[in-house]
């Protein structure tokens, strides 16, 4: 393996991160100390608990993953894109780098954004509402593999884009209505009978449900099922993108 190329590859996605850091860093936090006033300190009072868990315990897990899966997306999907919109890529194509090297490059760089401003969040909630990893082990694996999971659809998207607008079309009209809907500010317990059906059909929620359970003591969630779910979803994932790499699909001239 070339690990200086590979390492290389990676500190040019992270330095990337810092260099537009008022764009990926800052908004995630202040979106969340707005969502805690709104959704916790003003709202969350006349809600006491979720299945035994007070809202505000509640909130955080799914405050910090939806942030994870937001950054990591739009992280890959972004870089890979504007490779191939100035044709930047073609150095990396003739670079001695193998699809497996390129691909984890990526990969890895959009995780390390995903970690950072996750765990930024998770110290803001820790700060405020005095949250914390119940099991830190299974807190960064949940958060590692969906991380790498949706660098991993960041990626298809920035090669299947054609333009600025195709790029953000999946996150406004997908990923987001899923997220919101997958449990991050309430149960779907709490919803219609209808909805329930629609929300528990919805594979992000398995991820969140998870992720918070890995945080939450008292949470009632089948966790080592869930993993086993995000493992076969981060492993297919990262499959497809090398499968896209190695047929060159839209990433030579």
């Amino acid at each position: 393996m070339n690990l200086i190329g590979f390492q290389t590859l990676v500190n040019r996605e992270i330095k990337r991160t810092f260099k537009i850091i008022n764009q990926v860093i800052w908004p995630p936090l202040v979106s969340t100390l707005l969502y805690l006033f709104i959704f916790g300190f003003s709202l969350g009072r006349k809600i006491q608990d979720i299945d035994g868990v007070p809202y505000l315990e509640f909130l955080i897990p799914g405050l910090v993953i939806m942030s994870v899966i937001e950054s990591s997306f739009s992280e890959s999907a972004a870089s890979l894109f504007l490779g191939r919109f100035t044709n930047s890529i073609q150095e990396l194509l003739v670079a001695p780098l193998s699809y497996l090297e390129m691909v984890l490059g990526y990969v890895v760089g959009s995780v390390l954004r995903g970690l950072i401003i996750g765990n930024l969040i998770m110290l803001l909630g820790w700060l405020i509402v005095g949250v914390q990893p119940a099991n830190w082990g299974l807190y960064l694996l949940f958060m590692v593999l969906i991380s790498a999971f949706f660098s991993c659809l960041g990626l298809v998207m920035g090669l299947v884009a054609e333009s600025f607008d195709q790029l953000s079309i999946p996150s406004t009209f997908v990923i987001t209505p899923l997220v919101f809907l997958g449990g991050v500010f309430n149960s779907p317990r709490h919803l219609p009978e209808g909805l329930q059906q629609f929300v528990l059909a919805n594979p992000l929620y398995y991820l969140i449900d998870g992720f918070r359970g890995s945080m939450l003591v008292a949470w009632p969630a089948p966790v080592l099922r869930e993993l086993a779910f995000l493992m076969v979803l981060a492993v297919g994932g990262f499959a497809l993108v090398l499968a896209f790499f190695r047929r060159g699909y839209k990433l030579r001239a």
